[in-house]
């Protein structure tokens, strides 16, 4: 597959860095270039004159009022990169790194940093060669630990990988990673550390790979619901456009074209229908819908970002005027609120799937065999992993508290309001990956009990379609195997998307 190359001459949005941190190229333009080099000699003029600057010839944070001698630039931007990595616990992955990298590479193409070209070009030539610094997960109230790391390995210091991450590629120290690409390790210049810190780029980053795995799983969850729906006798009448276009709502005239597509031509479905089914059926549209809405909110919100400057102090004016403005450019709270909202918004995708999956091994509901089990008694079918969405759902209820509203005091009582925006996505990320598993638990146990109660000839080509989909990757449950196992299999399909209906 070939991959599309994007370019900074204009700044991303939320789909191109997703891609990005998938593996597709970043490089930088001409007119980037070119605003790049514009704010570097900005800085050069400060410094030449002596204009007290923040981070440029200044200590940060309550060491602001701390000047630093020229000759002491460098190193100051150094030991701003040593101090500032001290993150804790497991490594991000490859994607979630690569998306930080891009977002800070976009954020310094704007042209309001003060970093050198040869700055940003390092950055982009870890996405190159697949260089994955080392990036502990934890330990970040805002945007610097992550940041930190990544340069660490710019200056020869740190750990990094290169190749697959999940494929155990080899862990290197900085130096031997720059090495192994032809590459040799910074040496920063006045603000560079400060720049390469800085902003929200973090966030960002692990905000775009949130919300695209979550715009996946709910045209994932369309399919899975459709399924659960025919094998379960649901009335589609409640998905009539007409009856849904009263509400009004894009992601709800989405959802409900995207059922109809999926169950037209169901035989199974043709007979007589209950008069009305349960919540959990006959309100896939609005749930499915409502998420859709939020997410597309959540999407603005980080396009918003990545088109913003997020760097301090930001640099203004011209070489015989220049300004370094230290104002509050990296707080991103609008999008700590947005990604919070993204946790909750996903989390209703894992409710309603759970409560589907209830229904369908139920067997006082289902009319089909007691937890879709091949010898009810001696085999208990889906009846645990039920169990195990059910503590997924809970699980994202708590961590869908909001992180934005967190606060805390840092830096002797100059950094005293905290918004969290990459907590937020922190747990953005793992409430998608327990919904990705919920609705993977759904799959298998549609697919199975589309085995046991619908006739091959009486689904819908749609999902009769996405049923041998299944099927391909996923053998009947028959108490044969670990249940994990197909529960990582389920999850593996929405994760890496269902095929459509049409």
């Amino acid at each position: 597959m070939t991959l599309v190359t994007y370019t900074l001459d204009r700044p991303l949005d939320g789909a191109a860095l997703s891609a990005v941190a998938h593996g597709a190229p970043l490089v930088l333009g001409d007119a980037a270039r070119g605003r790049i080099a514009v704010a570097h000699d900005l800085v050069r003029a400060i410094v030449a004159r002596g204009t007290p600057a923040y981070g440029v010839n200044t200590g940060v944070g309550a060491l602001f009022d701390r000047a630093v001698e020229p000759a002491l630039h460098r190193r100051l931007s150094r030991q701003l990169v040593m101090s500032h990595a001290c993150g804790v616990g497991a490594p991000l992955s490859e994607a979630e790194v690569r998306a930080i990298i891009a977002a800070q590479a976009n954020n310094h193409a704007h042209g309001h940093s003060g970093v050198r070209v040869a700055v940003v070009e390092a950055l982009l030539a870890l996405l190159a060669h697949r260089i994955v610094p080392e990036v502990p997960g934890a330990g970040s109230v805002g945007y610097l630990t992550h940041m930190a790391h990544i340069a660490l390995v710019l200056i020869g210091e740190g750990h990094a990988r290169i190749g697959d991450q999940d494929q155990g590629g080899q862990r290197l120290t900085g130096a031997q990673a720059l090495a192994r690409a032809g590459l040799s390790p910074l040496v920063l210049d006045a603000k560079e550390g400060l720049s390469l810190l800085n902003g929200a780029p973090c966030a960002t980053g692990l905000g775009a790979v949130a919300w695209a795995r979550a715009a996946r799983a709910v045209v994932a969850a369309d399919g899975v619901a459709a399924l659960s729906f025919e094998c379960l006798g649901g009335n589609p009448a409640a998905f009539v456009p007409g009856v849904l276009a009263l509400r009004r709502s894009a992601g709800v005239a989405q959802t409900g074209a995207a059922l109809n597509a999926w169950l037209a031509g169901s035989a199974h479905l043709s007979g007589a229908a209950r008069l009305q089914d349960p919540l959990s059926l006959r309100s896939i549209p609005q749930v499915h819908g409502g998420v859709r809405d939020a997410l597309a909110y959540v999407g603005t919100m980080i396009d918003d970002e990545l088109a913003s400057v997020t760097d301090n102090p930001v640099m203004l004016g011209t070489t015989e005027a220049p300004r370094a403005c230290s104002a509050a450019q990296a707080i991103a709270t609008g999008l700590a609120i947005a990604l919070d909202a993204l946790g909750v918004a996903i989390a209703h995708i894992g409710m309603m799937s759970e409560r589907r999956t209830d229904r369908m091994v139920n067997p006082l509901v289902s009319g089909l065999p007691p937890f879709l089990a091949a010898e009810a008694g001696v085999s208990s079918g889906f009846m645990i992993a039920q169990y195990t969405a059910s503590a997924l759902v809970s699980e994202n209820r708590r961590l869908a508290a909001p992180a934005s509203l967190d606060g805390g005091i840092t830096s002797g009582l100059q950094e005293d309001y905290l918004s969290h925006p990459t907590a937020a996505a922190m747990k953005a990320l793992a409430i998608v990956a327990n919904v990705e598993a919920i609705l993977g638990i759904e799959l298998a146990a549609a697919a199975q009990a589309h085995d046991l109660g619908v006739a091959p000839d009486a689904r819908a080509p749609a999902t009769a379609k996405l049923h041998a989909h299944v099927r391909a990757a996923i053998a009947p449950f028959a108490d044969d195997r670990p249940m994990n196992e197909v529960i990582e299999q389920g999850a593996d399909l929405v994760r890496a998307g269902l095929p459509l209906p049409a």
